[in-house]
């Protein structure tokens, strides 16, 4: 995978967010969605324990590339 195609996980135990950014479309509905966890200008840009799992899951959802994907940590 070269640099332009990364693939990250953010986890919080119970969650974890999953990015590619070869997907991304940048509509910035996850930044208009939930800025306390999503924000570009930071690195990481994704932190993860600013929100709750429930409230990340919703902001997720509204990602239309598929960019940003949750998997649930058993």
């Amino acid at each position: 995978m070269d640099k332009h195609h990364l693939k990250k996980e953010y986890s919080n135990g119970q969650i974890t967010v999953v990015w590619q950014s070869g997907l991304c479309r940048h509509s910035g509905n996850c930044v208009k969605n939930l800025s306390s966890v999503f924000n570009p200008k930071e690195q990481p840009w994704i932190k993860i324990e600013n929100a709750s799992s429930e409230e990340i899951i919703l902001a997720v959802s509204k990602c239309p590339s598929g960019a940003l994907s949750i998997k649930h940590n058993l």
